[in-house]
C-alpha cells in the first residue's frame, strides 16, 4: 500500500506523486522523491524499481522478512538498510521490519508487520527546510533516528517488567511461575538485542573514515545515532545480566527450599523411626520380659515414648529443622 509519494525541492515540499509518475518528475526537476510502502505487494515494488531503477537482488532483499538488520551498499550511489521496528505491550515483544533504499534523488521506505508509522518523522523534516535540502541522506538519518529512539521506550518496559518479577524471587512457592516469566522476560531481550546489536555494527561504516556516497557530510549526524545504539546495547546488555543472575538465584532458592522440605521430611521421620523402635522392642513378646507383665508397663512405654518423641522435636525445632 501506497502511503505517501512527495517531491522535494530546494527543501520544500513540492507535490504528491503517484509511483506512475515518478520517473517522469525525476527526469525533468532537480529535487528528489520520498517513498514511504506499507505491506506492498508485487506490482508496487515492481513499480518502484521502475521508478527509481533498483537493482534485482535489492528488491529481492525486501521482499524476505525476518533477516539480520544490515546496512550494504549497493555500487557507489545506492545505499541499502533493514531495520527493525519494536513494539512492547501487554508483556509481548512484537518486531515489525523497515528497508529503505537511499538513492541520491531519492528515499523508498517499505514498512511491513509493523504498524508503527513515520508521519512524524517526515512532519519534523518539513518544518525544517534547512535539513531537508540536505537530499535523501538526511532523511534516511531522520529515519534511523526514529526507529534508534523507539528502541529506548521498549527498554524501559522491560526493566519495568523485571522489576515487578524481582520482588517474587523471595517469595515461597512462587518459584515456578517466576522462572517462567524471567526466562519469557530473557528471550525478549535476546530478540530485542538481536534487533539492536546487528545495526549497531553496521552503522559503524555510516561515519568516520569512507562513508557511503549518498552519506557524505552527515557523519556527525550519524555519530549521534551510533552512540544511542551504543546507550541501547548497554541497556540490554545490564538487563541481561541482571535477569541472569535473577535466574541463579531463583534457582538457588528452589534448591533452598527443597533442602529445608527434606531437613522437614528428615527430623519427623528420625522422630517416627524412635517411636517405631520402642515399640518393636516391647512387641517382640519374648517369654522372660518383666514389663511385659506388670502393671504400669503400658503407660510407661507410653510415656518413654511420648517423651522420646517431644524430645527429639524440641531439639531439631532448635536446629531449625522443623
Amino acid at each position: 500500500m501506497l502511503v505517501n509519494c512527495v517531491a522535494y525541492e530546494k527543501g520544500r515540499r513540492l507535490c504528491d506523486l503517484q509511483l506512475s509518475e515518478v520517473r517522469a518528475w525525476l527526469d525533468s526537476h532537480s529535487g528528489f522523491v520520498w517513498v514511504a510502502l506499507r505491506d506492498p505487494d508485487s506490482d508496487e515494488l515492481a513499480q518502484a524499481q521502475a521508478a527509481f531503477g533498483l537493482p534485482d537482488e535489492a528488491i529481492e532483499e525486501a521482499r524476505r522478512v525476518s533477516q539480520r538488520p544490515i546496512i550494504a551498499e549497493y555500487d557507489d550511489d545506492l545505499l541499502f538498510a533493514v531495520l527493525k521496528l519494536v513494539e512492547y505491550g501487554d508483556g509481548a515483544l512484537k518486531v515489525g521490519e523497515l528497508d529503505a533504499f537511499v538513492g541520491p534523488r531519492f528515499v523508498l521506505s517499505v514498512r511491513t508487520h509493523s504498524d508503527r508509522n513515520l508521519l512524524g518523522v517526515r512532519a519534523r523534516l518539513e518544518r525544517e527546510q534547512e535539513l531537508l535540502e540536505l537530499g535523501p541522506g538526511i532523511v534516511f538519518y531522520a529515519i534511523l533516528e526514529t526507529v534508534v529512539d523507539r528502541y529506548f521506550p521498549v527498554i524501559d518496559a522491560m526493566e519495568s517488567e523485571f522489576e515487578k518479577i524481582e520482588p517474587l524471587i523471595f517469595a515461597r512457592g512462587t518459584q515456578r511461575e517466576t522462572l517462567e516469566r524471567l526466562y519469557g522476560l530473557k528471550q525478549q531481550v535476546s530478540e530485542m538485542r538481536h534487533a539492536v546489536a546487528p545495526l549497531y555494527d553496521a552503522s559503524n561504516k555510516l561515519h568516520g573514515g569512507r562513508v557511503p556516497r549518498v552519506v557524505t557530510g552527515l557523519s556527525d549526524y550519524f555519530r549521534d545515532v551510533y552512540e544511542y545504539m551504543f546507550r541501547a546495547m548497554q541497556a540490554l546488555d545490564r538487563l541481561r545480566d541482571s535477569i541472569g543472575t535473577a535466574i541463579a538465584v531463583n534457582l538457588s532458592m528452589v534448591t533452598i527450599e527443597q533442602t529445608d522440605i527434606s531437613k522437614r521430611l528428615a527430623a519427623w521421620a528420625a522422630i517416627f523411626a524412635a517411636v517405631t523402635a520402642l515399640a518393636g522392642i516391647w512387641g517382640m513378646n519374648f517369654e522372660f520380659m518383666p514389663e511385659l507383665s506388670a502393671r504400669w508397663g503400658y503407660p510407661a512405654a507410653l510415656a518413654l515414648m511420648g517423651g522420646t518423641a517431644s524430645v527429639l522435636w524440641w531439639r531439631f525445632r532448635k536446629a531449625g529443622w522443623l
